[in-house]
């Protein structure tokens, strides 16, 4: 795509134009090229693709799980066969690195298959003789037109944590892009079109706000799934709770790790760098405080300072390169003012990322990777979700005093503990309050058969995204209790 390419919206089965008065630039972060225009549509396009969910619904409820499923089948395998082109979209419009974009898809593809399980996965349940000559029986049915509202930082992953499961459930859905990213799913809509799935099943809808709350106040729509920060999780659940909607709402994080004594060094070393500086930090589970315990203070701090400062920064589709830039000039910006605000509560910078220059892109959003020292947990820096590649160190005597602190937290998204220890680890995971724990892992994150778990103000809801959870989220369920007379014709 190009610049004079203006985005389409997809709305029962075909590509139109939406009836927006006003465009935003989607440009790529590491060169600033502008890559196409998305419109931000209005309330009447929303509409538009609720009606044509609702009239798909009535037959595509009706259609056997079997058969539902046979387009997801195909699906997986438009995408497998698409990766390398999807990857390099994910990388134009997102910056992230190839290697990250083509992983991010990996988990996109594990979700529809754990979907294609749904003849399974919905069935209900029944007892007979709940009393003489009577039974019982829980059904699974689709709720009718559902929405899902995705962020900007994993484009082609996380639309998938809900769409896959709600469409093979039965139920019709609304899927609203970033506006900062809608590139990846124009390619994924362009594939649902090849497996021949039937017009309004899935709809895409690009725009902003106004997208948003035309879909949380539209009365036909009944579930939506929600991804972002704590802020705007919060807006959207209570919206569409007052609205008599089911929402799961992901919010924000702020993911501690501990770093015991007798954690392997190196490893640890490894595996934080990926995880507080993967993706430039653009992703709720990445590592942003890095507890350390007794001795383990001046390996892991110098160990730690010494992969950030050497770490490879540039355009994701260059080979060789670890980290790519931030989304906006405005995220460029508020990352960098962060780092000053924890310098003026007293931490000090260990290793400095702001203002860096980049060769072949210099009027690119980079932050190269940045380390705060004796960072105080008391500050706003500690309790700030900063979404960028910046690792706060802190240091404490016990892990009882670590798991303290974590559980003061505001978040409850992910905790990582490192060491050797099996009663340590055990300790960690019974005791510490957030839904992703990680032991000598950094990124928590659960495979498509699993709940994406997550606590405190880092969800909104009761039933998270992916595996069985996700498959009770887009059902609803029917109780069926019946009473025959004895059966007495003989033939």
């Amino acid at each position: 795509m190009g610049a004079s390419t203006a985005l389409r919206n997809y709305i029962d089965g075909a590509w139109s134009a939406s009836t927006a008065t006003t465009y935003l630039d989607v440009l790529n972060p590491a060169t600033v090229e502008t890559l196409a225009t998305v419109p931000l549509s209005p309330a009447k396009d929303v509409d538009e693709a609720v009606q044509a969910a609702t009239r798909a619904f009535v037959s595509w409820r009706r259609t056997p799980a079997t058969e539902r499923i046979q387009y997801l089948f195909k699906l997986k395998g438009l995408l497998e066969d698409q990766l390398d082109t999807l990857a390099q979209t994910i990388t134009q419009e997102c910056g992230k690195t190839i290697a990250e974009s083509k992983g991010e898809l990996r988990r996109a593809i594990e979700n529809v298959e754990v979907a294609c399980g749904i003849p399974m996965l919905m069935q209900g349940y029944n007892s007979e003789d709940i009393a003489r000559g009577i039974d019982e029986s829980m059904i699974r049915q689709p709720l009718g037109v559902t929405a899902v509202i995705a962020p900007f930082n994993f484009p082609g992953m996380i639309p998938f944590w809900f769409m896959p499961y709600a469409i093979a459930c039965g139920n019709t859905t609304i899927l609203k892009p970033s506006e900062r990213v809608p590139l990846t799913m124009q390619t994924v809509m362009h594939l649902l079109e090849q497996t021949g799935l039937p017009n309004g099943v899935v709809n895409l809808v690009n725009g902003d706000k106004t997208v948003v709350d035309a879909i949380l106040d539209h009365p036909l729509v009944r579930a939506v799934s929600f991804v972002g920060s704590t802020p705007v999780a919060k807006y959207v659940y209570s919206r569409a709770a007052a609205n008599g909607k089911r929402a799961q709402c992901q919010g924000g994080a702020k993911n501690p790790v501990v770093i015991l004594p007798d954690a392997d060094i190196a490893m640890t070393t490894r595996i934080m760098a990926d995880s507080a500086f993967g993706c430039a930090g653009q992703r709720c589970l990445a590592a942003s405080i890095a507890l350390t315990i007794g001795d383990a203070r001046q390996p892991f701090t110098e160990a730690i300072a010494e992969v950030a400062q050497t770490r490879v920064v540039g355009n994701g589709l260059d080979n060789g390169v670890q980290m790519g830039p931030v989304i906006t000039t405005q995220s460029q910006s508020r990352i960098e003012g962060l780092i000053q605000k924890g310098i003026d509560e007293g931490a000090t910078v260990l290793v400095d990322g702001r203002q860096p220059k980049i060769a072949g892109c210099e009027e690119g959003y980079f932050v190269r990777p940045t380390v705060l020292q004796d960072v105080n947990p008391l500050s706003d820096i500690a309790r700030t979700e900063i979404f960028g590649p910046v690792l706060s160190l802190m240091h404490l005597e016990t892990l009882d005093e670590a798991i303290a602190l974590i559980n003061q937290g505001q978040y409850g998204n992910m905790a990582c503990l490192f060491t050797t220890n099996g009663g340590a680890a055990r300790k960690f995971r019974y005791e510490v309050e957030a839904g992703n724990i990680g032991i000598n892992i950094g990124v928590a994150a659960p495979m498509a058969f699993f709940p994406f778990s997550g606590w405190k103000d880092s969800f909104f809801g009761d039933l998270h995204g992916q595996g069985h959870q996700a498959v009770e989220f887009f059902t609803q369920t029917k109780v069926v209790v019946e009473r025959w007379q004895e059966w007495t014709r003989q033939f």
